[in-house]
């Protein structure tokens, strides 16, 4: 059984990809987190007595640590998803996101390039490294189209943008040292453990507190969503699978506008909480100033990765979101511990500067 070194390991998305590696026993695995504020070592709890698996806390900007780490564990491939990822966030601070998302991900390029020369002609060969990313590199669409592979980047956020100079980082080490790399781009995802700044899990576990559920602008922006477990999947097969140099896009084939999403969060928190005092939960919703820069449309083409290795997301918004609301429902103590880090506080409510 192989061994994979993951990066950000326990965060949202990479505690997912770790479950499920593990779950359908694919390989060992090797994660590396520098445990910033979003990582949850209760999302890898499950994972604890797994013999499989190991947790190191690393920053992907110590060099040096990376080395150590890459030399010791002789790992057959690396899926990279340390990243800062919250839009608002890169408003307030971005240069916080330059030197992970960027500075990062030059970092850990640089580790492999000089750790692949050591391995035998077998290791070295198989050896795979996948760059995960986000959708909104691409920048924004209007009422029709699909962001395809072959789109000009446009990226219209500090986090957007470092996102998309680490995808031209990992592009140029491919072409020009040979790394073999592959790359994906996703939609917006959701699910268990998600950091509660994000838009699904702060309006949950605002509504249980029956606090305003802030709605930027008029809610009208479109996103499609995508389930965590599904987007596990998806990384596997692109890791394992996917043509070296090439890039795939990862959709949840599901838009819907923020108003009618949240909509429809409202009603299944009713259906929850026959009980509560704050029904009906729509009540709660605030129309607040819109987020600056903020992203008309998106929308995933995800035909290539269908076409070459049949992935397609099998869970439905409907059925994802009243897991996802049943979920947070049912580990509230988790949520009241991350409330204690972050207690739902509106970020990036920054005013662009404007020309007299």
């Amino acid at each position: 059984m192989k061994k994979i070194l993951i990066t950000g390991a326990a965060g949202f998305i990479g505690s997912a990809l770790c479950r499920y590696i593990r779950k359908h026993k694919l390989a060992h695995i090797v994660g590396l987190d520098n445990m910033g504020y979003a990582a949850s070592r209760e999302a890898l709890s499950s994972l604890g007595h797994d013999q499989h698996f190991k947790l190191i806390e690393a920053d992907i900007g110590d060099s040096e640590h990376l080395q150590s780490i890459l030399a010791s564990e002789q790992p057959d491939g690396l899926m990279h998803l340390a990243a800062e990822t919250h839009v608002d966030r890169s408003i307030d601070n971005p240069e916080i996101f330059l030197k992970t998302n960027i500075m990062g991900t030059f970092t850990l390029l640089e580790a492999v390039r000089h750790y692949l020369p050591t391995l035998n002609d077998p290791q070295r060969h198989g050896f795979r490294f996948l760059h995960v990313s986000t959708d909104e590199v691409y920048g924004s669409l209007g009422a029709t189209g699909q962001f395809v592979e072959t789109m000009a980047y446009a990226p219209n956020s500090p986090y957007a943008a470092s996102k998309a100079s680490s995808d031209h980082l990992v592009r140029a080490w491919h072409t020009t040292y040979g790394l073999p790399t592959v790359m994906s781009n996703c939609s917006n995802n959701y699910g268990p453990f998600q950091f509660p700044e994000k838009l699904i899990p702060l309006m949950i576990t605002k509504a249980q507190r029956g606090e305003p559920l802030p709605l930027f602008g008029q809610g009208l922006n479109v996103r499609d969503w995508l389930f965590v477990e599904d987007h596990a999947e998806a990384l596997y097969l692109i890791f394992t699978r996917g043509r070296l140099g090439e890039k795939y896009n990862v959709g949840g084939g599901s838009e819907i506008r923020n108003i009618d999403l949240l909509d429809q969060l409202c009603q299944l928190l009713d259906e929850a909480l026959p009980t509560s005092a704050h029904r009906p939960h729509k009540n709660l919703i605030r129309h607040v100033a819109d987020r600056p820069g903020h992203d008309e449309r998106y929308a995933m083409n995800f035909s290539k990765l269908n076409q070459e290795l049949g992935w397609h997301p099998k869970t439905s918004l409907p059925d994802g979101l009243r897991q996802t609301v049943t979920w947070y429902l049912t580990h509230k103590s988790w949520c009241d511990t991350i409330h204690q880090r972050y207690s739902g506080e509106r970020l990036g409510n920054v005013l662009p500067l404007t020309r007299k």
